[in-house]
């Protein structure tokens, strides 16, 4: 087995951990809270085949649509934010000898009015953790500026918009991790999950994904040791069905 078969070897338990973020093709860990591209890689590969769809309605940098364009899968990608849009089209500018279609869409997450009822195969995508990262200082309906409550009620009508793109029997999955406020866990993870059970979607998985190469961890392990509370250092992968 050469390296790069080593590289991508797919995960088979429901623990993850990729401690190198991933360089191939355009990806870079320059974006804040971009995923690595192993994740939507394993996704894409078990629960997609050739030509299918897959969206990231939180497209970001585009770490998803470039692992679906150099697996040959046609993708949709839409963020809020134009700057993410205009870095994503960036980064899908190479040349492979795929002829999967990619799009990309100024858009809102709660309104994929320009997607059709029951046409992606998959939805791989990695939303805010409320307003832990803000992505932006003034964006309408920018989830990363909103609070807690707020996030999750707006969470719904994501729920309900990706219930009813993707089609019968087909998969979406959501990597959401906690928080903490005052000294307790918060578990928004959680709270994703039963919103997206709620819509109508079945949990057929949870994977840990072990966090790597966190800011401020200098800092928060002194803080930790201070106050007598451990570092969050895992997020979940929900994979659901409809």
């Amino acid at each position: 087995m050469n390296d790069e078969k080593k590289k991508h070897k797919l995960e088979i338990t429901t623990v993850w951990s990729f401690p190198d973020r991933g360089n191939w093709a355009t990806h870079n860990a320059k974006y804040r809270g971009n995923w690595a591209p192993h994740v939507p890689r394993n996704v894409i590969l078990r629960y997609t085949n050739e030509n299918d769809w897959v969206l990231d309605q939180f497209v970001g940098s585009g770490t998803t649509l470039i692992e679906a364009k150099l697996l040959n899968r046609n993708a949709i990608g839409v963020d809020i934010n134009n700057s993410a849009i205009e870095l994503a089209r960036k980064n899908l500018n190479f040349k492979t000898k795929n002829s999967c279609i990619v799009k990309l869409y100024t858009g809102d997450a709660r309104n994929l009015n320009f997607i059709g009822d029951e046409t992606v195969d998959l939805i791989c995508t990695h939303p805010p953790y409320a307003n832990i990262i803000k992505y932006s200082d003034n964006i309408e309906g920018d989830l990363s500026r909103l609070d807690i409550e707020d996030f999750l009620n707006e969470m719904k009508s994501i729920a309900k918009e990706s219930f009813r793109v993707i089609k019968k029997n087909k998969y979406c999955a959501i990597l959401m991790g906690d928080t903490r406020r005052k000294g307790f866990i918060v578990p928004l993870g959680f709270m994703v999950m039963n919103i997206f059970i709620e819509s109508g979607f079945r949990l057929k998985e949870i994977i840990i994904k072990e966090q790597h190469n966190c800011r401020l961890n200098k800092y928060w392990e002194s803080k930790s040791l201070k106050y007598n509370f451990f570092l969050i250092a895992h997020e979940y992968l929900f994979i659901f069905k409809k």
